[in-house]
């Protein structure tokens, strides 16, 4: 069974309601662009990070202990190193340590476009035969797309079914807690978890075609601004990898009152739902 990885953005619609106080928030549904802009960044950095992460434990003499490095998502511009050294033979319940330098430079760009420099250094023990593994992940003077990133948390990544999907695949939890600082000075804090688990095209060569469902709840607060956004999703999200927009669940968000954004029923369109103050606005997602 190969291993699929979500290296996507498309949740960076998550956080969209971040207005600078409460009567704008009240006044105008569709709030400032600069708003917008940070919380989807933030949101980009974090789809890229647990990608990154879950490749790494995956490959690279990781939990398959590969015996050659294999990383599709950062191989043309970064440097993997590890602690054992490749090569050393390891045994069950051995730490092993990764740092993906990215650079200081140019940097790295990914797939989807983002530039990513600096390191992410990662730690988790080697349980060939576990079924759930806990990576711990920590960033050394990194930076996505110029935004500069600081702190540390987990990951949890366990193989089993569910209702969604009843083959055996990957479950990632991204544990969050860290803070964000963009090149005009706001500072974010965001913290909570998500969870991604594939659904749909596991057992296809082709990326194309998978299906993800996502749930979590976290919350994003300004140290500079002072607003603070809570976002839940009550209904899983759904995203298709040959759609451009996602494609269904409902995501709320509470702060300066209640807002809903629902995807739809599932079709590939750009269109969505959003209800805020009893109102229904139809807005075009891009």
């Amino acid at each position: 069974m190969k291993t699929k990885i979500f290296i996507t953005a498309l949740l960076s619609l998550f956080l969209f309601l971040t207005s600078c106080n409460k009567d704008e928030a009240v006044d105008n549904p569709q709030v400032k662009q600069d708003k917008v802009s940070a919380s989807a960044k933030l949101d980009a950095a974090g789809s890229d990070i647990s990608a990154i992460v879950e490749e790494q434990l995956t490959a690279q003499d990781g939990i398959t202990l590969r015996t050659t490095q294999q990383t599709s998502l950062v191989a043309s511009c970064a440097t993997v190193t590890r602690v054992p050294a490749y090569g050393t033979t390891i045994s069950p319940g051995t730490t092993i340590t990764k740092t993906i330098d990215f650079g200081t430079t140019t940097g790295c760009t990914l797939p989807n476009g983002n530039v990513l420099k600096g390191k992410i250094i990662i730690s988790f023990v080697y349980q060939p035969n576990a079924t759930s593994h806990t990576v711990n992940y920590q960033f050394d003077n990194f930076s996505h797309n110029d935004i500069t990133i600081v702190g540390n948390k987990t990951f949890t990544i366990s193989w089993g079914t569910s209702a969604a999907n009843p083959e055996t695949h990957a479950i990632v939890v991204m544990n969050m807690d860290f803070t964000a600082t963009f090149k005009s000075g706001e500072v974010l804090h965001r913290t909570g978890s998500r969870t991604t688990e594939i659904i749909a095209g596991q057992s296809t060569p082709e990326y194309s075609d998978n299906v993800y469902s996502v749930t979590g709840q976290w919350t994003t607060t300004s140290t500079t601004s002072g607003w603070s956004i809570v976002s839940t999703i009550t209904s899983p999200v759904i995203v298709k990898l040959n759609c451009h927009n996602i494609v269904k669940g409902i995501v709320k968000f509470e702060g300066y009152g209640t807002a809903v954004l629902d995807f739809g029923n599932g079709d590939c369109d750009n269109l969505a739902v959003l209800t805020f103050n009893g109102v229904e606005y139809t807005i075009i997602l891009n």
